[in-house]
């Protein structure tokens, strides 16, 4: 038997058990082909008998570190607290963690030194890597997407890895439906800065008032920016100074509405007796505004355990796992700040 926490191993646990060292380790890596009785039971000794799995052995057993990167850069420093962003990497970290691996921040530099994101990827040592809300044009990317390092993309796909994708084409098409079957036709869209996400969103409005009969007004459409308030505050000044202003506007997320509700409340018009309005995300504080924000809400906590189980799945089968599109749907999310008309 081990004499201390650090030292005890699978075969002091197969022991404990009247097992075999290779029936406790299908049963610690969370294999399906003991029963489910004798997992428990190898996993609930474990704990009692404080288990810490060796990485350093597995690594060089395995050849593998049991260590997921993540490539997330947040062009407006939000940082983590963009509530759909960390809902999807929260999930996607506890999803890795229950599969065993851990999850490392991949950025440009290490102690001041610049490198590439693949040098940090190698330096690492990283088995695969989860890239969300970067610019996926960026060369170094694109680098690291064209590397022998698994990648999954969230919310863009190349032809080479698998991606999972929140379905924002049908999610801003059934939104504009919702808002149309209100009665709404004059529709204002303040849309994000112009990515594969916008592109797709905008599919979907134009689709949805072209099914209704309507025909889009140019002079609605604004670009915005994604998480900001500051120019869904000017958009919306523009759209509500228009000699014909819209009944309803749609803003590029919950969190950008704050800036269009502030600029509303500063030209005296209240929501939504004199404007409807409409976020996108569904993240929780759109449900304490008030009026309540009506919204689409995107499903973050399973697009992070789907992003990180198909990373997994990619890492542990390289040679049989082929790179697909995966999408994830949402809601309609209706508040009080929709009026009929």
């Amino acid at each position: 038997m081990g004499n201390g926490k650090g030292s005890i191993t699978i075969k002091d646990i197969a022991t404990k058990c009247g097992v075999s060292a290779s029936t406790v380790s299908k049963a610690l890596n969370n294999y399906g082909d003991i029963s489910p009785e004798t997992a428990e039971l190898i996993r609930k000794t474990a704990r009692e008998m404080h288990y810490v799995p060796n990485t350093a052995a597995r690594q060089l057993k395995t050849n593998t570190s049991h260590n997921i990167g993540v490539l997330f850069v947040d062009g407006m420093n939000s940082g983590l607290t963009h509530e759909y962003f960390s809902g999807i990497l929260d999930a996607a970290r506890d999803e890795a963690e229950r599969l065993g691996y851990d999850i490392t921040f991949i950025g440009k530099n290490i102690g001041g030194m610049p490198m590439t994101y693949l040098e940090h990827c190698q330096y690492r040592k990283v088995d695969g890597v989860l890239i969300a809300n970067v610019n996926f044009s960026d060369a170094g990317v694109i680098e690291l997407v064209k590397s022998e390092i698994p990648v999954i993309t969230v919310d863009y796909a190349f032809d080479s890895t698998s991606c999972v994708m929140s379905d924002n084409m049908e999610g801003c098409y059934a939104l504009t439906s919702f808002l149309i079957g209100k009665g709404h036709r004059k529709i204002a869209f303040i849309y994000g800065e112009r990515t594969s996400v916008t592109n797709k969103r905008l599919v979907g409005f134009n689709r949805a008032m072209r099914d209704h009969g309507i025909e889009p007004d140019e002079r609605y459409l604004v670009q915005g920016r994604f998480h900001d308030p500051q120019k869904s505050r000017e958009a919306t000044r523009y759209l509500m100074e228009l000699p014909d202003p819209p009944t309803v506007i749609l803003y590029p997320d919950d969190f950008s509405y704050i800036g269009g509700m502030t600029e509303l409340e500063k030209m005296g018009l209240s929501v939504p007796e004199d404007v409807s309005t409409a976020g996108y995300d569904g993240v929780p504080i759109s449900q304490f505004l008030r009026p309540r924000l009506t919204t689409y809400h995107q499903d973050a906590e399973q697009i992070g355990r789907v992003s990180a189980r198909k990373l997994v799945e990619t890492i542990e089968n390289k040679k049989t796992c082929i790179p697909e599109e995966i999408s994830v749907s949402g809601y309609v999310l209706e508040g009080t700040s929709v009026a009929a008309v």
